[in-house]
């Protein structure tokens, strides 16, 4: 209890860096955003109930998005996605017991390092209509070909956003 303050005050932090996080990755994958608060607050709770960690932050990966929407779509209906998503945490629970997770040192750190770049500058090419305001039908191409309307407010929005964060950063590496 004498770190309750210290542990609030983390827990405010994650918060406000997981809220957006889990309900941006519910757009992205086409689901409503309470799918993605509740994905957020029902994966912290299970993580933090079985975790031996003290230390446990947990939330959405960006990462899935692509596959999520695949998923979806491949299957055709979001009941089969779960279905297969209960089979996969089968198979993994199963991983875990037969310690497969050592394996991972097999793979080249340089193809990590690309599959999470790919998946970055497809999250951000993503979003660059939604930082111009365009319409939600509207994808990239539209943007580029000049056949969309922009919002000044969403682009001063992300302007700031953008500028805000590039101060964060320079003041924390300073500090």
């Amino acid at each position: 209890m004498n770190t309750f303050r210290q542990d609030s005050l983390a827990g405010i932090v994650v918060f406000l860096v997981a809220l957006p996080l889990c309900l941006g990755i519910a757009q992205a994958s086409g689901l409503p955003p309470f799918v993605g608060l509740l994905t957020g607050i029902i994966g912290g709770l299970v993580v933090t109930a079985l975790s031996p960690s003290r230390f446990a932050v947990s939330g959405p990966a960006a990462g899935l998005v692509t596959i999520v929407v695949a998923a979806i779509e491949s299957l055709g209906s979001f009941s089969l996605f779960l279905m297969a998503l209960v089979l996969a945490g089968v198979l993994q629970l199963l991983f875990g017991i037969l310690r497969a997770g050592r394996f991972i040192s097999l793979v080249p750190a340089s193809v990590i390092k690309g599959m999470l770049a790919a998946i970055g500058i497809l999250l951000i090419m993503q979003q660059i209509p939604v930082a111009l305001g365009t319409a939600e039908e509207t994808g990239l191409a539209e943007v580029v070909q000049g056949n969309a309307a922009f919002s000044v407010t969403a682009i001063a929005v992300a302007a700031g956003a953008c500028w805000c964060s590039g101060c964060g950063a320079r003041r924390l590496s300073a500090g």
